[in-house]
């Protein structure tokens, strides 16, 4: 008795069934070995994809030489590099954000200066009307979330002093004995 197909049998969860059957990970392998022995669309598309299968697991990957890296490489530095932030950032720009930014200081100063009330001074030093006399300093400097705060202020503070001498004495360098 043969299996006649029926339209959702034939569509593509019959390629999908198939695939996972060629791949060996089918659930339902008896289910399929059975439509592909008594029906001739399955028998003909299961044809199809192992022929496709077939095909695919007999081409050979194409891989570079073994001195691909070191030809790219060699490639590489026989060409002139461009240093990386001299030649394509305009310091026009940064010395124009740079301006911006202390007018905009300057200009907050201004305000607040204008805003003091300076006649009103008195013979005890107090500047604005507020009393720095009474403020406890000790409680706030013994703090260790400040004390932490100061020590990564100094290392990243001496990092960016290194950075900066070091660029100073790669300039000397390259000033000295040429382009490298």
């Amino acid at each position: 008795m043969a299996i006649h197909s029926s339209p959702e049998q034939q569509g593509p969860d019959m390629e999908s069934r198939l695939w996972d059957f060629i791949d060996g990970c089918s659930t339902e392998t008896t289910v399929v070995e059975k439509l592909i022995a008594e029906n001739a669309a399955w028998k003909a598309r299961y044809a199809e994809l192992l022929d496709v299968h077939s095909l695919v697991q007999a081409t050979e990957l194409e891989e570079p030489s073994l001195r691909f890296t070191k030809n790219v490489m060699e490639e590489i530095a026989r060409l002139q590099i461009t240093p990386a932030a001299k030649k394509y950032i305009n310091t026009k720009i940064i010395w124009g954000i740079a301006a911006f930014f202390i007018t905009v200081i300057v200009g907050f100063l201004g305000y607040g200066f204008s805003k003091l009330d300076l006649s009103s001074g008195s013979a005890e030093g107090n500047a604005g009307g507020i009393d720095f006399t009474g403020v406890d300093y000790s409680r706030v400097f013994s703090n260790s979330f400040v004390n932490l705060f100061m020590m990564i202020n100094v290392v990243l503070g001496l990092l960016l002093l290194d950075r900066y001498l070091a660029m100073k004495r790669k300039a000397r360098r390259t000033d000295a004995y040429g382009e490298w």
